[in-house]
């Protein structure tokens, strides 16, 4: 990467403009065009250096008022398999294989979303069900401290 691309990942790591050409904007405000803005980031995509572009939603302003981060305990034999399962709720927005450690044995780690408590517990039952594990803690979050994407 060179520093016009780390200038491009700067200009667009707070959210790209909410205008009808976004990109023409960017370039136009770096003295580029909007082609080789585009090119630029498709390389950095086709290199790995950036994963994707999504869009991150102000989950509390839309009702989404409960997150939970449920740990399983699933066989290692089926690590796999289940994190696909979980994978595939739509309230699951996380789901990671992590090490077992010492006295921890949760090895797999999803964050639901939903409503309410009891809705993440309803989903989390959902889930459960379908993956025939019942070995697993529900970490409510509490209060939210910092929550930022990687700025350059």
């Amino acid at each position: 990467m060179d520093r016009t691309d780390l200038e491009i990942l700067k200009r667009i790591q707070n959210g790209i403009p909410i205008v009808k050409k976004p990109f023409s904007e960017i370039a136009e405000s770096m003295g580029l065009d909007e082609g080789e803005v585009l090119d630029r980031l498709n390389k950095l995509l086709d290199e790995g250096k950036i994963r994707r572009f999504g869009a991150s939603i102000a989950h509390l302003k839309v009702g989404i008022d409960a997150n939970a981060m449920c740990v399983w305990d699933v066989p290692d034999d089926r690590v796999e398999e289940v994190g696909l399962i979980c994978a595939n709720f739509s309230e699951v927005t996380h789901c990671y294989e992590r090490p077992r450690v010492d006295d921890w044995h949760y090895n797999l780690f999803t964050m639901v979303h939903g409503k309410s408590r009891e809705e993440c517990e309803e989903i989390i039952k959902q889930i459960s069900n379908e993956i025939g594990i019942d070995n697993f803690i529900i970490l409510f979050s509490e209060r939210e401290y910092k929550k930022t994407g990687i700025r350059f």
